[in-house]
């Protein structure tokens, strides 16, 4: 991998973000990937709480492969796994849910995508611009 070539490697930190009660900073490639985190998770678990209570499967959202691996669009770059694996969880259970329930409390369905709603987004990553 050619490093030097990568922004983000030459790029400092714009935001930061709590998790664990630790801070952590990245820039807006970090940021990016955790928003896509918490929508590729939200994403997934719409379908899979929809196909459970299709199927007349008790709730559970940590049964879900998807869930537990939590990996669905890493790259290895930017953020750490265990924050990109969290926030992507935050989005999944709050997608079975709305799946499960047949309903749109966090997110909307447009152009054949789901997509967690930009307040909840918010209110999960609570990104704070430095500076």
């Amino acid at each position: 991998y050619h490093y030097t070539a990568d922004p983000y490697f030459s790029t400092p930190p714009s935001y930061r973000y709590r998790r664990g009660g630790s801070y952590y900073e990245t820039n807006q490639y970090g940021a990016d990937l955790l928003r896509r985190a918490v929508n590729y998770g939200y994403e997934e678990g719409f379908h899979a709480g929809e196909a459970d209570r299709e199927d007349r499967w008790a709730s559970n959202y940590r049964d879900s492969y998807a869930y537990q691996d939590a990996n669905y669009g890493y790259n290895g770059f930017y953020v750490d796994r265990d924050d990109y694996n969290h926030y992507f969880r935050e989005g999944f259970r709050r997608g079975y849910e709305d799946g499960y329930d047949s309903r749109h409390q966090y997110g909307s369905y447009s152009n054949g995508n789901y997509s967690i709603l930009d307040q909840v987004l918010s209110a999960i990553l609570n990104l704070e611009a430095l500076g």
